[in-house]
């Protein structure tokens, strides 16, 4: 009998369901939600009222799309952490309900095991042990992979994500919400040394923004009141010079970690690991220190239930089920 899962992502306002069988995921659907973006941000009982309204349909989809039965589910797979608490509730309540209706096993999955694992989806797949640099709004972590479920974290953020870094910095430049990929989007057509900013020292594989952030808030008050329109007429090269910062800083790190492991097998993954210059960056630093690179394709990167599939495919291998009474968590370490 094939291995068929239903996988369920609902960690922060994506809605998204996937099913994967032996291996292999036939459908990945994600729906998103639009009503975060007039208050700059997630707002967490819209979106857990959004993630009620859009499940129903999203699993029935993705079902369909993968031609898959669910009375021919051999697991339900979801997201038990991290995330925001009432998102995950929404995932873990219907998963839950869906494997005991179904009398089938119960898969509980952490997000950022299944960024890592979002490599696995599609031809080349890295071979072990590998780096993995993850890296989104809420994360930035070097992982080292020694099995599917065999994972350490050997380097992290002390405070701000990195993309969380490129959000603040376009909330600062006056862009909409998300702003992150607008400042990718500008930096394509400004000068990345135009302006300089400080790469923070941190000792060892960890990584810090805030203070980057911190140095950028000063570098535009003292700018805009020199000129009042000084970052409209230099927008493009503000844009080109923070992401330019920001990802020397994520690449140093990486060729550090790679150095004193002497691993050259290196991934990225992670809602930020879209974002076109570092995709390009990691490129360039593989070819310069002999990497063998992988990158997911762009629908695995942002948070989506493909990954979610991909984790428990290895999960229901290994028997690692979860009991019927597991609970959700805002926050959990990586395992």
């Amino acid at each position: 009998m094939p291995i068929s899962i239903l996988a369920i992502e609902s960690s922060c306002d994506e809605t998204s369901a996937a099913v994967i069988v032996d291996g292999k995921v036939l459908s990945n659907i994600i729906a998103n939600q639009t009503v975060h973006e007039q208050y700059g941000g997630v707002v967490p009982e819209l979106a857990s009222r959004a993630h009620q309204e859009n499940i129903v349909p999203v699993v029935d989809l993705a079902l369909r799309k993968s031609g898959v039965r669910k009375e021919d589910l051999s697991a339900i797979a979801f997201t038990q952490s991290p995330g925001l608490i009432g998102s995950l509730l929404v995932g873990s309540c219907f998963a839950k309900s869906m494997a005991l209706a179904l009398n089938i096993p119960l898969i509980g999955i952490h997000h950022m095991q299944a960024h890592v694992l979002a490599n696995f989806i599609d031809d080349p797949k890295p071979a072990f042990p590998f780096l993995c640099l993850t890296v989104s709004g809420g994360h930035t972590q070097i992982v080292l992979c020694e099995s599917p479920l065999n994972m350490k974290v050997i380097g992290e953020t002390l405070d701000d994500a990195a993309g969380e870094a490129f959000d603040k910095s376009a909330k600062l430049l006056g862009l909409p919400y998300p702003g992150g990929p607008l400042v990718d989007k500008y930096a394509k057509e400004g000068d990345p040394h135009k302006y300089r900013f400080p790469e923070p020292q941190i000792p060892g594989l960890n990584f810090s923004f805030s203070g980057l952030k911190t140095a950028i808030l000063y570098f535009l008050q003292e700018n805009k009141a020199k000129q009042a329109d000084f970052v409209d007429v230099h927008l493009k090269d503000i844009c080109a010079s923070i992401q330019h910062r920001i990802i020397t800083i994520l690449m140093n790190k990486l060729v550090k970690a790679s150095k004193e492991t002497g691993i050259k097998e290196v991934c990225v993954a992670g809602g930020v690991s879209a974002n076109s210059g570092l995709r390009n960056a990691l490129q360039e630093y593989g070819a310069k220190h002999g990497w063998n690179v992988y990158i997911p394709a762009f629908q695995y990167c942002t948070d989506n239930a493909g990954m979610i599939a991909m984790a428990a495919h290895y999960k229901y291998l290994a028997g690692a089920f979860s009991p019927l009474d597991t609970i959700p968590s805002a926050r959990a370490a990586f395992e």
